[in-house]
């Protein structure tokens, strides 16, 4: 008896025998388990296949029909789960900081003070005070330094995963904010072929990427600037198209200027480009450091 399970984009041929010392195959060639599951990585929609024909074999489907259906209907669902993933909200975690910086959740006045074992949550707002600074990771690709006077506001931290998995298995990671005033620097890295996405939603512009990228924004309530130092980002106006922002260019919202001006031609372009780099390769340090501490 044959029977064919489609799982994703290959397929697999079960030929159950009612003797498991027949053993089974994949098309026309017997292959053992261990083989299998080394021919395939993703352990876990494996293992259920071959849970699968096992329990073909020990119930006799040749005469257990009706069963065979139902167990195989449940089966692939359960393989269904591993296909989809499994997504949940993550917590920022503070990779350092510098001075009084508080943070509490939107129209409550109790912030509390962010210490190194602080868990910022969606809906949190983080505020800095003059003179303090905050290196925060909201996803494992998205590290950023806050600067003085400066506030955030989380909307979303979310990741996806193959199954359960604690390590690996990295599907996609998001994160939103809404960047209120101030200065923040970005570093935003995918470190794998996973999806990753990342949005600012600032005074008069919303900022997005989905590649590696390092940039600044500023903001004093009214106006924004944006400039981006390594790889590019995209930038949206009130009802106009995206705007590409590449490195060494920056752009300023609202500005009679449309396109991105480049960096040599502004002084002040120019030092957040380099004190942008700085920042960068602390971040970088600090990521390094925390690898190896637990999943988010």
């Amino acid at each position: 008896m044959e029977l064919f399970c489609p799982f994703d984009l290959w397929r697999v041929r079960l030929v159950a025998r009612t003797q498991p010392s027949q053993g089974w195959c994949t098309g026309s060639t017997p292959v053992r388990a261990a083989d299998f599951l080394a021919l395939h990585p993703n352990k876990q929609r494996t293992q259920c296949i071959l849970f699968c024909v096992t329990e073909i074999i020990r119930m006799n489907c040749l005469v257990r029909f009706p069963a065979l259906i139902s167990f195989f209907l449940l089966c692939c669902g359960l393989t269904s789960c591993y296909r989809d993933g499994i997504t949940r909200q993550v917590a920022a975690r503070v990779l350092s900081m510098h001075g009084p910086v508080v943070f509490g959740i939107d129209e409550q006045s109790d912030f509390r003070p962010v210490t190194p074992e602080s868990r910022i949550h969606d809906g949190d707002i983080v505020r800095t005070s003059d003179g303090a600074l905050l290196n925060l990771a909201l996803i494992p690709a998205a590290l950023t330094q806050m600067s003085s006077n400066s506030e955030i506001k989380v909307e979303e931290l979310r990741i996806s995963k193959d199954g359960n998995q604690t390590e690996g298995g990295m599907r996609d990671r998001s994160a939103r904010i809404r960047f209120n005033r101030g200065q923040i620097t970005v570093l935003f890295s995918r470190q794998n072929k996973s999806g990753s996405q990342f949005a600012i939603s600032a005074p008069s512009v919303t900022i997005t990427a989905d590649r590696d990228c390092l940039f600044r924004v500023q903001s004093d309530g009214t106006a924004t600037r944006l400039t981006c130092v390594q790889g590019k980002m995209y930038a949206s106006h009130s009802a106009q198209s995206p705007v590409a922002v590449g490195a060494g260019y920056f752009q300023q919202w609202p500005s009679v200027y449309l396109e991105p001006i480049a960096a040599a031609e502004d002084a002040a372009a120019q030092i957040d480009v380099a004190d942008s780099l700085k920042i960068g390769n602390q971040l970088r340090e600090l990521q390094s450091g925390w690898q190896g501490r637990g999943p988010f």
